[in-house]
């Protein structure tokens, strides 16, 4: 269990290692007998469990925990990403579970990503041989359960540019029941509003209908000039979509609750 990052980079450059954070993902999907040779704890690295705020933007480490950015104190444009945390499981998995985990794991069903998405988010990865990049997380994710994320590369951190001041946000999600359950659809907006209570900007990202979460960039425009409550979802819109049908729902219904669902996450984020 390292204490530095220099030291976990250096485990990892020797292969055969699996990060883990909370553990909640890893250990559950381990198959017996195909263990990897060494389980690389990063929860004790320096500052890799703060949340740190400053001019530049806002930094979420990588052992952050789910109930750690509930109790950050975060301006409202972050309130779709504490209500997605507040989705995650039990108490007890907010508790050990981290951001970065969670996109790490890459579900087509994490919570965190449409929220994170919204927030225009970047992840930080760093190599002891390549140095440290940035990647936009619509860029990081390329499929289910897949990331561009070298066998010797960890990430360290999840950074968020500054908000608009005026920037509200909210997370709408549909499951089969209220608690533990895996999304049938889910969405975050963040929206700024003029004087007259009108939508300047938008930023629209859905999650459980593809097979990556992805921002509807034709919509956040078509959005841009109307009052929250006279938002329409066309089929249009949704295109991007790839929607698959499973236990939990169809693609036909998962296309019909998402449009629904968008429409209350904008007027929600308005307070209207």
């Amino acid at each position: 269990m390292p204490n530095a990052l220099s030291e976990a980079l250096e485990i990892l450059a020797q292969g055969g290692a699996r990060i883990v954070a909370g553990g909640t993902d890893v250990y559950p999907a381990a198959k017996q007998g195909r263990a990897p040779e060494v389980y690389l704890d990063v929860k004790r690295i320096e500052g890799l469990s703060l949340v740190s705020q400053s001019d530049g933007g806002t930094r979420l480490g990588a052992a952050v925990t789910w109930s750690d950015v509930v109790a950050a104190e975060l301006p409202a444009a972050f309130d779709a990403l504490k209500a997605a945390a507040r989705e995650v499981g039990s108490i007890q998995i907010q508790n050990a579970g981290t951001v970065v985990g969670n996109i790490c794991n890459a579900s087509p069903a994490a919570d965190g990503v449409p929220a994170l998405l919204a927030l225009d988010a970047r992840v930080e990865i760093e190599s002891a041989r390549r140095g440290r990049r940035d990647v936009k997380l619509a860029d990081f994710i390329t499929g289910v359960r897949q990331t561009d994320l070298a066998p010797d590369e960890m990430v360290s951190g999840i950074w968020i540019p500054p908000q608009e001041a005026a920037s509200q946000s909210a997370f709408e999600k549909l499951g089969s029941r209220r608690y533990l359950v895996i999304s049938i659809c889910m969405t975050a907006v963040n929206i700024v509003l003029d004087r007259d209570r009108r939508i300047a900007s938008a930023r629209i990202a859905v999650g459980a209908c593809s097979a990556v979460a992805q921002r509807l960039t034709a919509l956040e425009q078509d959005v841009v000039g109307l009052a929250p409550d006279r938002v329409t979802v066309t089929p249009a819109h949704l295109a991007p979509l790839s929607p698959i049908d499973d236990v939990r729902g169809t693609s036909a219904y998962r296309l019909d609750a998402v449009g629904e669902q968008i429409r209350r996450a904008i007027i929600k984020a308005a307070g209207t």
